[in-house]
């Protein structure tokens, strides 16, 4: 099941996993390294529409996601931001916070907000071909966790 959020967010070629009713998808624009979305399935544009399901899931969810993001990144902080002033469905930013850098693919990514709010401004662009492969190599973190 998808929604027009995740596609936005490049789904399903972001696709990092998926539980019973969250997408975890990579964010293209990375303020941070591993910066991921978490997209409710269901069809609410407000958190507290969200069904007992889904709120049990997500749970699952988040505790898949940092594990996932402790093996990766190595975070020392991580926030969900739930922002929704363009894209309506239900999702979560996760920022995954540290102070230094991390590299990837020959990209260095800088917490430029480090230690105070995310600096959702300052973003490695990912084009949707390495949007994929970051999402490819998460997925095989996530399924060996």
């Amino acid at each position: 099941m998808t929604n027009p959020t995740a596609e936005t967010f490049g789904y399903p070629r972001t696709k990092v996993a998926e539980t019973a009713s969250w997408l975890v998808l990579v964010r293209p624009k990375q303020p941070t390294f591993g910066s991921l979305v978490l997209v409710c399935k269901e069809s609410v544009e407000a958190f507290s529409q969200l069904s007992p399901a889904a709120f049990a899931d997500l749970k699952t969810a988040t505790e898949g996601v940092e594990r996932m993001l402790g093996k990766v990144v190595a975070y020392e902080k991580i926030n969900y931001l739930m922002l929704m002033m363009v894209d309506k469905d239900v999702h979560f930013h996760v920022i995954p916070r540290y102070a230094g850098t991390r590299e990837h693919e020959g990209r260095v990514f800088a917490d430029a907000g480090w230690p105070a709010v995310p600096a959702l401004g300052s973003t490695v662009d990912l084009d949707l071909d390495a949007a994929e492969r970051l999402a490819r190599t998460l997925s095989q973190v996530w399924s060996a966790a």
